[in-house]
């Protein structure tokens, strides 16, 4: 047995895998025929090494539980080099769908497989490419996308990516796609209930049984409401075209559970309740899904067996702020979706899960709002946010009992709290232990949610804007929730680079509707700005931002209008001046709400409130593609307009803008230096 075959077969124990192993290529003795709508979900690719790959499908049936069908793997398109030919179960028990893992694969190669019942019926063709080896010094190329609420848009994104792919040299096609969560939206409206929102239709996904409703919104309460929201996003053409193409890796962020849940614990607005068995639940439909190296309940690939559970209040938290009631631990631990992949020379790709390990909100306090005056806008102090981020560890152990901020005070509800965590205790000790020993050019933090802070300066509004001043030497944030104000375990992780003396890290996320560009800094003036990374954050390939609602429910008359949105002439729609405050702050955006003079304003920008910062435009939609080299990161935002509609062009339709951002890889103890270069259209006031 060779040394290879060995280390596949621990592999395919780990998640519970059959053998299913290359061997001398030979032309196709299968019958297949293909019969596309027996597969309405299509095929796909998952989480590729060098020598293997899981391929998936769903074949359903109308008689019986269990039925086998054949997948082949082959050197090419006709399947005249077929080289691999293994059994695939479908079952009841799995929604109809199968994962195979296949070994013996050759490292950095294109294959196609496919998908063959009893009866010669057959699936549609998939191409998927496995990774180079450890020490291959190719180039990398990836793509990562978040967010595609299908709902409410369509994927016209996959479209572009696949029409450029397919006309690149073989040397910058993507080698896999990244998707960083939200590859459902649990949270389902129905078209004849609600007809729009925003400007936007709203498209049938699907029914759900056995549901809870919350407004306008249908969200699954069993394993039987996430398959169908499942096999209605996956029933999209454009989404099918890409996972036949790539291999996918995944991680989910909070919709493939609930909206604003976390740990176990499902809510949605004014719903909230225990939901152990809705995690579970959620877990077992991600894992039939979206083929990942993941070992399931089973011990075995074919099956998830979900384990029992009872919905209980969880009341009791420890040091680190996990949940102890034991169906909460059950529930969040029945599918481990974080985990590593090398790939190539120059990739450690982390991938961690930022939802079922997270402490409780800091800062869900009521009492909190009083200390902003109205008319702020959704800023709040970054002071006080510190303060409950860093709970009973802030400065040094010695919290306020109280948080003050101009004549306002209100009890520090924190003080006796564990500093926030998004990561967990666990998760994070495995982290930071992958982070330090990797030997890559570059370290990549795959994470679903955002980590550059969203800062304002209202220290700096005209009186006549405001009901009260803004405290002089503050600042403002106008995010919450993600790593933007996840301050104490976010300096933990950038201290360890520094302090490890580690170059090439850098981080790739999603959820913020948005695309962003920056640096990964510990702190920010007026404490001591030393980046140690890089930041990106992708556009929602479909899902509505930050723009998108200001434009339809900002007031007219807001005072503060003009930091959000500059109006020019009537039926004309407005600049989106949210960018500039984000990167350059109040004065640059109010000079230009006034004299539309681009130049004039950001000769009024402040450089202490955002100069971690090269880019931000909170309402780009899109598609992020990384390349690196043994010596820089490219990071190219590919913006396309708004997805209401389904393009009726082959190549998905035109472009915003092609914005390019570069890094050299930079030596130990230097700052990251980001260049951007617009390369097609107009990024507005993102720069």
């Amino acid at each position: 047995m060779t040394t290879s075959r060995r280390a596949f077969l621990k592999t395919a124990a780990a998640i519970g895998a059959s053998l299913a192993w290359v061997g001398p290529a030979h032309a196709s003795r299968v019958r297949w025929h293909e019969r596309r709508e027996l597969y309405p979900q299509g095929v796909a690719s998952g989480d590729p090494d060098p020598h293997s790959v899981i391929l998936w499908t769903r074949r359903p049936f109308e008689q019986g539980t269990r039925h086998i069908l054949t997948v082949e793997v082959a050197e090419d398109e006709a399947f005249h080099r077929v080289i691999a030919h293994a059994q695939a179960p479908v079952s009841s028990a799995a929604d109809w769908t199968t994962r195979v893992l296949i070994g013996g694969l050759k490292p950095a190669r294109v294959y196609w497989y496919r998908f063959t019942d009893a009866h010669g019926n057959g699936s549609r063709v998939g191409r998927t490419i496995t990774a180079p080896l450890p020490n291959d010094p190719r180039t990398v190329n990836f793509a990562f996308v978040s967010c595609q609420d299908i709902n409410e848009g369509k994927l016209n994104a996959f479209r572009r990516m696949i029409h450029e792919d397919e006309r690149a040299p073989a040397a910058q096609q993507l080698g896999f796609v990244l998707h960083l969560g939200d590859f459902i939206y649990e949270v389902v409206e129905y078209p004849d209930e609600v007809k729009s929102r925003y400007d936007r239709t709203i498209y049938e996904v699907a029914r759900i049984p056995d549901g809870h409703k919350v407004g306008n919104f249908h969200i699954p309460l069993t394993v039987e409401g996430y398959r169908a929201v499942y096999k209605g996003y996956l029933a999209d053409p454009d989404l099918q075209d890409a996972r036949a193409r790539w291999p996918f890796v995944a991680i989910w962020d909070n919709h493939e559970f609930s909206w604003q849940g976390w740990q176990s614990i499902v809510k949605a607005g004014a719903f909230e309740q225990p939901g152990q068995s809705i995690k579970v639940a959620a877990n077992q439909a991600w894992f039939e899904y979206l083929p990942a190296r993941v070992a399931p309940p089973s011990g075995v690939l074919e099956r998830f067996d979900p384990p029992p559970v009872k919905n209980l209040p969880i009341k009791d938290f420890d040091s680190n702020g996990l949940g102890t009631e034991p169906n909460n631990l059950v529930a969040i631990n029945s599918l481990k979706a974080y985990r590593a992949f090398r790939y190539g020379q120059h990739l450690d790709l982390i991938i961690t899960d930022q939802h079922s390990y997270r402490s409780p909100d800091p800062f869900g306090d009521p009492a909190l709002d009083k200390l902003v005056p109205d008319g702020f806008m959704g800023m709040f102090p970054e002071s006080a946010l510190q303060i409950l981020d860093g709970g009973r560890s802030y400065n040094g152990g010695s919290p306020p009992a109280e948080i003050r901020f101009n004549e306002a005070q209100v009890a520090n509800a924190q003080r006796s709290a564990p500093p926030q965590t998004i990561l967990g205790a666990e998760q994070k000790a495995w982290f930071k232990d992958k982070l330090k020993n990797s030997t890559a050019a570059w370290k990549i933090w795959a994470n679903s949610q955002g980590a550059l802070d969203l800062r304002a300066d209202p220290e700096n509004l005209p009186a006549e804007l405001t009901k009260a001043p803004w405290p002089k030497n503050t600042f403002a944030n106008l995010g919450g929730g993600d790593y933007g104000t996840a301050y104490a375990e976010r300096a933990e992780i950038y201290n360890l680079v520094r302090d490890a003396k580690m170059t090439g890290f850098a981080i790739v996320s999603g959820d913020r509707h948005a695309f962003w560009a920056g640096y990964a800094a510990a702190e920010l003036p007026p404490g001591k700005f030393e980046p140690v990374g890089l930041s990106f954050v992708g556009g929602s390939l479909v899902s509505p931002g930050a723009m998108e609602s200001f434009e339809h429910r900002l007031e007219k008359d807001a005072p503060l209008r003009p930091l959000f949105l500059a109006d020019r002439d009537p039926g004309t729609k407005p600049d989106w001046t949210y960018n500039m405050l984000l990167k350059h702050g109040v004065r640059s955006c109010l000079d230009y709400a006034k004299n539309f003079d681009l130049k004039r304003a950001r000769a009024l920008s402040n450089p202490d409130v955002a100069p971690h910062v090269a880019f931000v435009d909170a309402g780009g939609h899109g598609y992020s593609k990384v390349q690196l080299t043994a010596n820089e990161m490219r990071t190219e935002f590919v913006c396309i307009p708004r997805p209401v509609t389904r393009s009726g062009t082959p190549d998905g339709g035109p472009i915003r803008y092609r914005v390019v951002h570069t890094a050299a890889l930079w030596k130990s103890g230097d700052r990251p230096q980001l260049q951007a270069s617009v390369l097609e259209g107009d990024v507005g006031l993102s720069m």
